[in-house]
């Protein structure tokens, strides 16, 4: 197919926001799409930061480096590999950002955004997550927009997970083609 025969190297997308906005769910849906790896970022947290979120504290800039060093590293162990890779983060500061990114410029971005209320509702209806809904408002606090110069796009979570994996695929095509 004409789009990975330009293709330098294997890209990375981060589908990136706030908790219950739908990381994990496009994130899966854009990987199998892709035929690309899927990293599910909270996977990668210490229990120690499970145990702060849990306990409805919010993860300092600290707490979040050893977390955010380990998801890139996984990035570039699935680039050694030749993979494509989605993770799924919330990567909430562009300084977060920025590690994820490292000196490459094949990392892209997925910010799943939407109004507050609809994300607490989101968060509210799933069971079994480590995330409590009293964390929300400390996340749209520390969310930094994706910038123009970061290589992203910023998609309405509204929509359906797959419409929103059809706005990647079709921005992916038209990088590629």
């Amino acid at each position: 197919m004409k789009t990975n025969a330009r293709r330098k190297a294997p890209i990375a997308w981060v589908v990136m926001g706030v908790s219950g906005c739908g990381k994990s769910e496009v994130g899966m849906r854009l990987a199998q799409t892709l035929g690309a790896r899927f990293i599910e970022g909270d996977r990668f947290h210490p229990m120690e930061n499970v145990a702060k979120m849990s306990a409805g504290v919010p993860l300092s800039d600290a707490d979040r480096q050893g977390w955010l060093q380990a998801l890139r590293a996984e990035i570039e162990h699935a680039w050694d590999a030749g993979e494509q890779v989605v993770l799924a983060c919330s990567a909430l500061k562009r300084a977060y950002r920025d590690i994820l990114r490292g000196d490459s410029g094949a990392v892209r971005f997925v910010h799943l955004h939407g109004e507050r209320g609809l994300i607490a509702q989101r968060m509210a209806a799933r069971a079994g997550h480590f995330m409590p809904q009293s964390l929300l408002d400390s996340q749209l606090r520390d969310l930094e927009p994706l910038q123009r110069d970061e290589g992203g796009m910023t998609l309405d979570l509204r929509q359906s997970p797959s419409m929103l994996v059809e706005h990647v695929v079709a921005s992916l095509k038209n990088e590629y083609l």
